[in-house]
């Protein structure tokens, strides 16, 4: 292996490093900071010398020890630098000097857990104060640790638009004072909440995504995954934390059947049941069964877990106890009502007791303002038109759809869909 091969590995054995240390890193400098954008200049300082130093020193023992140690030297350098141009700093200076003192010991003694300052790292990206869009970016750009290209790339935006929306969110945060701080007892709930809706889109984003030529993003989906499971452990008491993971284990584990050889869409009851990850199933049972024994019954997330479950455990469609699922989705409509949970319902419905009792359902919610611009609304009615023989009907709803959708794999599969039935119509003289 010649010099530049063994840097070229060196690089990438950091990088390695970096992956996994990183947000624990940024969590450990932003209580010392106290602030999210300096919190990631300083760890992103540390990772420069660590990738001048490491190739010949080697990977230290603690690398997590080694980068805050570093992040917080040059914090307290920047500090001493501003107290000797305005001596009104000197104060807020020693402050400071004591705090990352403490903060170095007690990582070094292990009396604070790296796991808590994910924790909170995770609480500030994901707070309220944000726009769903920028906490999204914020969590894959700090506890990802994904770049800002790539970040583009997964969601399919321009990377100015996905840098300035990451600016953006740290000044809010700052503005707003948002601290490191873990919320108090009786906050932690709803904000844990707030954490589970950004994993739930960014997951899903990776699911389906909403534009693009991609059927799937497997990116988004591993990272909302893995954050999932980092906070089922820092939060294992809190049942809707193991009923997301749940479903996402069970929803990720059809990704490598949801696709043809070239791409193509394959819809779930077409799908080879043998290429499902069953490992990724197991996982989610088990997760199902952690989340109903810690909480109090089964939450919305809980809920569509047990609904997946159903899938996963079953060898075909037509083996799906459907009637179970069509309850189970009647619990979800009661426990957080919504249109969309009224459209799966009516898929749930029709496959239970017919489709004429699934668009029954389905135009109860058909005038909803939410699904006034949601192709899945369309693409369902399409399918139990479809069923009941209005090929005609069925045909307009799925070009309809189609128009719709900013997804082109989509796209091509409604169309597709359309002109299927299009080919049943009767001819007319």
């Amino acid at each position: 292996m010649g010099p530049a091969r063994g840097a070229e590995d060196g690089v990438r054995a950091i990088e390695a490093v970096w992956r996994v240390e990183s947000a624990r890193v940024i969590g450990a400098l932003g209580r010392i900071a106290g602030d999210l954008g300096a919190a990631e200049d300083l760890a992103h300082d540390a990772l420069v010398a660590a990738l001048e130093q490491w190739p010949t020193a080697g990977i230290p023992e603690r690398p997590f020890s080694w980068l805050v140690t570093v992040g917080r030297r040059r914090f307290v350098d920047g500090l001493r630098r501003s107290a000797r141009a305005e001596s009104r700093k000197a104060t807020m200076l020693r402050d400071a000097e004591l705090a990352a003192a403490r903060t170095g010991e007690e990582i070094e003694s292990g009396a604070i857990e790296a796991g808590e300052d994910v924790l909170r790292l995770m609480f500030a990206c994901c707070h309220p104060v944000l726009s769903d869009d920028a906490r999204v970016a914020l969590t894959l750009r700090l506890l990802g640790g994904l770049s800002t290209e790539q970040i583009a790339h997964a969601t399919f935006e321009r990377e100015p638009t996905v840098a300035q929306r990451i600016v953006r969110a740290k000044r809010a945060l700052a503005a707003a004072g948002i601290g490191f701080e873990l919320p108090p007892a009786d906050e932690l709930r709803a904000r844990v909440d707030s954490v589970l809706g950004v994993l739930y889109l960014i997951f899903n984003e990776g699911y389906v995504p909403s534009s693009g030529s991609a059927w799937t993003e497997p990116t988004l989906c591993r990272e909302a995954l893995r954050l999932g499971r980092v906070l089922a452990e820092l939060v294992p008491d809190v049942g809707e934390v193991h009923g997301l993971v749940a479903l996402m284990e069970l929803q990720a584990s059809r990704l490598r059947a949801r696709t043809g050889p070239n791409g193509d869409a394959v819809l779930l009851a077409d799908q080879d049941r043998s290429r499902w990850d069953h490992l990724l199933v197991r996982r989610g049972l088990a997760a199902l069964e952690r989340g109903s024994s810690v909480g109090r019954g089964l939450g919305p997330y809980g809920l569509q877990a047990a609904i997946a479950a159903c899938h996963a455990t079953a060898p075909s469609m037509e083996a799906v106890d459907w009637v179970r699922v069509a309850a189970l989705y009647d619990a979800l409509g009661e426990l957080a009502p919504s249109p969309v949970v009224e459209l799966n319902r009516a898929v749930a419905v029709s496959m239970a007791y017919g489709p004429g009792a699934g668009l029954a359902v389905l135009d109860a919610v058909a005038g909803h303002p939410a699904l006034s611009s949601y192709h899945l609304s369309l693409s369902i009615r399409g399918d139990l038109l479809e069923r009941l023989g209005r090929f005609g009907d069925a045909e307009v709803a799925f070009r309809r759809a189609a128009e719709m959708t900013g997804n082109e794999r989509e796209q091509l599969l409604l169309r597709d869909r359309a002109d299927a039935v299009a080919s049943r119509l009767p001819l007319h003289d």
